[in-house]
């Protein structure tokens, strides 16, 4: 287990991460979300002993990072997926990481194998490309059988097939009883991988739950209909003292069942051409959550043609 208390990091006047209180429990994969600024490579620094808290502790197994005997035995980790000598190949990167780690040489090909870089174990590092990066940053992290894994945006880089393994890798970890703690700006990929989320916002916790609980709580949930029979639907649902908002050609309800709507729609003999219950997506409620949180705003909107400054034009006012 991973367990944040009070953790908090300064850098003069600024609160990079503020008062984290939280668990990281195996058996689930954890995804760890937030917007751009909100402290989250941070935090996962003071994990590993790379950067030091200006207050509060983190632990892992009840242990700080620097007392534990076998790191990579603990917890593996890939935070920056260029953290290798470029000079180096792939084959001895790994290797030099098993020998100061008093891991078996055999270790190595087994991880390269686990990661589909058996092909190219002799190429330096200097020539992969950004995906066969990542995949040996994994490589890595998976080197010493860890009991706990903790990833940084592990699918940059990586093709379809190879966001699917890496999916797919993570949950079969975490079904193993291993600790997995995962941080994406894909909303969509993190959707089907965790099970558990933190998101933070500044630096503070605004969540820690279930992804079914996170996502009920913050995002409308209702039912969509479509019918010919429009104004006589409207009628049975006032008699059934329900109400429908109407956008553009379908009506929403909110706070019933669609099970409820169906029978409702069957026993008035009603014709209905669409009955869907409506969920938000884990983009749309972390948008929500996160939408005071953002430190970095883009602006969509842009002048009319012709009256556009060209770029550096505001600046060069002053």
């Amino acid at each position: 287990m991973i367990a944040l208390e009070g953790l908090t990091k300064r850098y003069g006047e600024k609160v990079a991460v503020n008062n984290l209180t939280f668990e990281v429990r195996p058996g689930i994969v954890t995804g760890f979300l937030g917007p751009n600024g909100a402290g989250k490579s941070t935090t996962m620094r003071m994990i590993l002993g790379l950067d030091h808290p200006t207050s509060g502790a983190v632990r892992i197994e009840g242990r700080r990072y620097a007392e534990l005997r076998d790191p990579l035995r603990t917890i593996g980790a890939l935070l920056d997926a260029n953290a290798n000598h470029g000079g180096r190949s792939a084959y001895h990167h790994l290797l030099c990481l098993a020998q100061s780690n008093g891991l078996p040489e055999r270790r190595v090909r087994e991880v390269l194998d686990v990661v589909g870089l058996s092909a190219v174990a002799r190429k330096k590092a200097k020539g992969f490309s950004m995906g066969m990066g990542q995949r040996l940053g994994i490589a890595a992290a998976l080197l010493g059988d860890p009991r706990i894994l903790m990833f940084d945006e592990p699918v940059n880089g990586l093709d379809p097939e190879g966001i699917h393994w890496i999916r797919t890798l993570m949950q079969r970890l975490a079904a193993e009883g291993r600790t997995v703690f995962v941080s994406s700006h894909l909303m969509s990929e993190m959707a089907l991988t965790a099970e558990h989320l933190v998101v933070i916002g500044q630096g503070r916790l605004l969540a820690d739950l279930s992804m079914a609980d996170f996502i009920q709580r913050n995002s409308r949930a209702y039912v969509r209909v479509r019918t010919p029979e429009r104004e006589r639907f409207l009628d049975v649902l006032r008699s059934a003292g329900l109400t429908a908002m109407e956008t553009g050609g379908t009506l929403e309800l909110d706070g019933v069942a669609a099970e409820q709507v169906g029978e409702l729609a069957a026993r008035h003999g009603l014709v209905l051409h669409e009955l869907s219950p409506q969920q938000a997506s884990l983009e749309e409620a972390f948008m929500r959550l996160t939408a005071e949180s953002v430190e970095y705003h883009a602006h969509s909107d842009t002048p009319p043609a012709g009256e556009r400054a060209p770029w550096g034009a505001d600046w060069k006012k002053g």
